[in-house]
């Protein structure tokens, strides 16, 4: 099925998972004419399945960036090969990889006065003549794109007045419009709050799950890569790649080692990162539900450690947690005298005056 066949649902592929992108013994980096080359990571393999999210994840500076407009064809690898649907990229003419991979970089591009669907339109450049003009397909290919990224009502505004998430699906839309196989978004979500960086990621996995194309992205947001990605590609500080299911790499112990930091760590049970903090003392803690999830949560960021039940008895304080939701009350015990407190600010500030 092609795109032009459905503007309001997402045309879906039947064809079977196949290799859409291989690279074998990789290394990048950036040439210098008079000088030798900036080797940032080497003997890199990896693949990309259709219909998958990918998400590449790493501390700064591993080479993220580079790994991404390195398989973009944008700069030339220092070693190694890279093949996109079958053919050696470094041998796809520019209007042949346009056809078959977008990339979407963080940079800003000043669009002047472009509408949305002016914007859109640009994406058809592959497909067109010298005049740049749109066949009747184009143009029901520029209108589905718009739709499946959810910005149908901002077809006719100009791009210079969108809100950042909103000019992010534009540019989303712009990529899709191609009709790639292969999308590369290079941090996404940057700049943008936390209920658009939900909803991208939200409409990147969408795209590749019910239109059957391949996306990789690079992103700092580590909690939505675990949540929404099929595979992770995490690279290493020391160049080195290892790629798999979310799940796989925390319980293999890999998410945790390239991540290690001083004063940082990983949080396999979690999933969350957690500030090392100088330990405050033992709190014993009664109580379930929400309230005791996130009681629990505030005491150890204040630094104290719940005490496991199964422990001896010794003279801890004690936090017992009554009602929930607004009616929630927090009774603090400390050698027998007990305080009642109806937040969990108040009961972090009489924990730590009675330490």
């Amino acid at each position: 099925m092609t795109l032009a066949q459905s503007t309001t649902t997402l045309p879906k592929t039947d064809s079977p998972a196949k290799s859409v992108l291989r690279a074998e013994q990789l290394t990048i980096g950036y040439k210098h004419p008079r000088r030798p080359p900036i080797v940032v990571a080497k003997e890199l393999s990896c693949s990309l399945q259709t219909g998958e999210l990918v998400c590449l994840l790493g501390p700064n500076g591993a080479g993220k960036s580079t790994l991404m407009r390195t398989l973009a064809g944008l700069q030339p690898l220092l070693g190694g090969q890279v093949w996109l649907d079958g053919d050696d990229l470094s041998t796809l003419r520019p209007r042949q990889l346009a056809r078959r991979l977008s990339i979407v970089l963080t940079d800003r591009v000043d669009v002047g006065n472009l509408s949305v669907s002016g914007l859109v339109s640009l994406g058809r450049h592959p497909y067109t003549d010298w005049s740049g003009h749109l066949t009747a397909y184009d143009e029901e290919i520029v209108d589905w794109a718009i739709a499946a990224v959810g910005a149908g009502a901002l077809a006719h505004r100009l791009v210079s007045e969108l809100s950042d998430g909103e000019r992010q699906k534009v540019m989303i839309a712009r990529a899709l419009a191609q009709e790639p196989m292969l999308m590369l978004l290079d941090e996404p979500t940057a700049y943008l709050d936390l209920p658009r960086r939900v909803e991208i990621m939200g409409v990147l996995r969408g795209l590749a799950h019910q239109t059957g194309r391949t996306i990789l992205l690079s992103t700092h947001d580590l909690d939505l890569a675990l949540r929404s990605a099929d595979r992770i590609w995490l690279l290493s500080l020391d160049g080195h790649l290892q790629t798999g299911a979310p799940e796989d790499l925390i319980l293999s112990g890999a998410f945790e080692a390239v991540f290690h930091s001083e004063g940082v760590a990983f949080d396999p049970v979690t999933g969350s990162f957690h500030i090392h903090r100088a330990y405050a003392g033992a709190v014993r803690l009664c109580g379930q539900g929400l309230a005791a999830i996130w009681t629990r949560r505030a005491l150890e960021r204040a630094g104290y450690r719940i005490a496991d039940p199964s422990e001896t008895p010794s003279p801890l304080p004690v936090v017992t947690i009554h009602g929930d939701g607004a009616d929630t009350r927090w009774r603090l015990t400390i050698d027998g005298s007990e305080t009642v407190h109806s937040t969990v600010y108040d009961l972090l500030r009489a924990v730590d005056e009675a330490g």
